[in-house]
């Protein structure tokens, strides 16, 4: 009789940003002996902390992190390359005897590693992408945003008007191939090759967007300004993927002259707030994931021993 060989064990904690990942996953990573891989596609940046309310060394408590600041903010990062860099590191941290902990809120990056997505191969076009880009500049990031609506509303609903690299992307596919990017991830086998826990993390609506908006004010009292002026000093444009993040884009239009300080601002804490609720919009479309309600954050030890037990079970 063939033994059949168990899946390898790996933990997720998701939800939206400001919803308490970081200390949650600390306390389980220290529980269950875990290194933590970062599921952000923004933390990869160096010189790119404040934004990003990347975690510091001393918030690590000695907890091994993975997938920070690999990158200059000039480097184009891609889902494609962090899943591969992800599985590799799920192999990795077993042969060392710790359990693997994807903690992040880039949906689609930590979904394509749960489930072993496909990425086909459906070629480029530079010439296309190009004139997609110009297009954005002469008439706004909008009209790019509509364009993209009018092929693939599905792709159009989970993508950020200022994502344009992705928009570009899924417009792209479609020039090429006829097929809609929201099509090709819907055909995804959504089988995974491994024993996974995955935790969401959720609040309620009106405490999450409050504790946004204090996490940005706390951003610029850190000197997110100060930040974003030194790369842009440092000649990182505002066309990189990086300077495409949430904090980086508005605070840059508001350094050369785009945008008053107070536009600026709400601008930052609106989108802010419109991500949350796509995060949460794309993880509830996500199968496997167990939910616990954090709300009362006054009540940690009950929320981390609710987590826990879940882990606990599934893993048992």
């Amino acid at each position: 009789m063939l033994k059949v060989e168990a899946k390898p064990k790996l933990l997720v904690l998701v939800g939206p940003t400001a919803v308490g990942k970081t200390r949650m996953s600390i306390e389980l990573a220290k529980a269950f002996h875990c290194e933590i891989i970062s599921g952000d596609s923004m933390q990869v940046y160096r010189e790119m902390d404040i934004g990003t309310a990347k975690i510091t060394q001393d918030e690590m408590e000695g907890i091994p992190h993975h997938l920070i600041d690999i990158h200059e903010p000039e480097y184009p990062y891609s889902v494609a390359e962090f899943q591969e860099s992800a599985t590799r590191l799920i192999g990795e941290i077993q042969e060392r005897g710790k359990l693997p902990f994807i903690v992040g809120g880039t949906g689609l990056y930590v979904e394509s590693v749960c489930y072993g997505f496909q990425f086909s191969d459906s070629g480029s076009d530079e010439a296309f992408r190009e004139e997609q880009f110009r297009y954005a500049e002469q008439h706004g990031p909008q009209a790019l945003h509509d364009k993209l609506r009018a092929v693939d509303p599905v792709s159009a609903d989970r993508l950020h008007m200022n994502d344009q690299r992705r928009i570009v992307r899924a417009l792209e596919i479609h020039h090429l191939t006829g097929e809609k990017w929201s099509d090709q991830l819907a055909a995804q086998k959504k089988e995974s090759p491994y024993d996974l826990s995955i935790i969401g993390l959720t609040m309620d609506r009106a405490k999450l967007y409050s504790r946004v908006e204090e996490r940005i004010d706390l951003m610029i009292e850190q000197g997110l300004v100060d930040e974003v002026k030194s790369l842009l000093d440092r000649g990182v444009a505002r066309g990189h993927i990086s300077m495409q993040g949430l904090g980086y884009k508005e605070i840059a239009a508001y350094l050369q002259g785009e945008v008053s300080w107070e536009a600026a601002v709400e601008w930052l804490k609106r989108d802010t707030r419109r991500f949350a609720k796509r995060q949460l919009s794309w993880f509830r479309h996500m199968k496997d994931i167990e939910w616990v309600d954090v709300t009362d954050t006054e009540h940690f030890a009950g929320n981390l021993e609710q987590v826990s037990g879940l882990i606990r079970q599934k893993f048992s």
